[in-house]
């Protein structure tokens, strides 16, 4: 069964930096695009970015150029790089795969979730 899985989340102070990482656990195919989401509880799971098979980008507007999605050397695997974090960033970060890029739908799969927490 194919998983998404992802590691590099932690607790970092105000103003600090972190990188999140996504890999497949075996391969799903090419043409995948990729994007990170977030979710705090009682609200919506949301955008934070996306990535094309084609290198376009679509960030979410509270991303004010601070966090960059990347996508690996190796086929499948994705990075989030979060800089000048805030303490609104705090929240369970998914990886997602999807064969489009519809990024407002919730398709595709999805990895376990890795928690941020921005917090002095």
């Amino acid at each position: 069964q194919v998983q998404l899985v992802e590691s590099g989340g932690g607790l970092v102070q105000p103003g600090g930096s972190l990188r999140l990482s996504c890999a497949a656990s075996e391969s799903i195919g090419s043409n995948i695009n990729m994007g990170w989401y977030r979710q705090v509880p009682g609200k919506q799971r949301e955008l934070v970015a996306g990535l094309s098979t084609r290198g376009a980008t679509n960030y979410a507007d509270f991303v004010e150029g601070r966090f960059s999605i990347l996508r690996g050397t190796a086929k499948n695997t994705m990075y989030l790089q979060m800089n000048s974090l805030k303490p609104e960033d705090t929240a369970v970060y998914y990886c997602n795969a999807r064969r489009d890029t519809n990024w407002s739908y919730y398709g595709g799969l999805w990895g376990q979730g890795t928690q941020v927490t921005v917090s002095s």
